[in-house]
This record gives C-alpha cells, structure tokens and sequence, in this order.
C-alpha cells in the first residue's frame, strides 16, 4: 500500500510541477501583448494560463493530501 501511496505522490509532484511550467510558459509568451495595452479585458492566454494555475493548485492539493496519508499509515504502525 506505502508503495502505490509514494507512486501516487511522485504523480502528484511531477503533475504540479509540469503545470507550473506550462502556466508559467504560456504566461510569459504572451505577456508582451498585455503590457503593451492591447485588447480591453483578459486576453484567452491569460485565461489559460490562470487555468493552468488553478490546475497547478488542485494537484498541489492531491499531493498535500497523499502526503498527510502517507504519515496517518505509517504512525498507525
């Protein structure tokens, strides 16, 4: 079980971080455009680029959760 449980968190883990840097990536490259003034309101790049943040949170919070897991079963032992 521990070792499906560790599976999971590095699953977790690799997940956040490949969200942070595509968030990340797809910010940068578009941010030119918004500092230059273009457009009236959040531009779709913006969006997907909070999108990618907000998914970045949610597997944060999967691997919190894995984590705390991990450490209720092994004081139970």
């Amino acid at each position: 079980m521990n070792t499906f449980l560790f599976i999971l968190l590095i699953a977790a883990m690799l997940a956040t971080v490949a969200m942070l840097v595509r968030g990340l990536a797809v910010f940068l490259l578009n941010a030119s455009n918004e500092v230059k003034g273009e457009g009236g309101g959040p531009t779709a790049s913006a969006l997907k680029s909070n999108k990618m943040m907000q998914y970045r949170i949610f597997f944060q919070a999967i691997a919190i959760v894995i984590v705390v897991l991990i450490l209720f079963l092994a004081g139970k032992n």
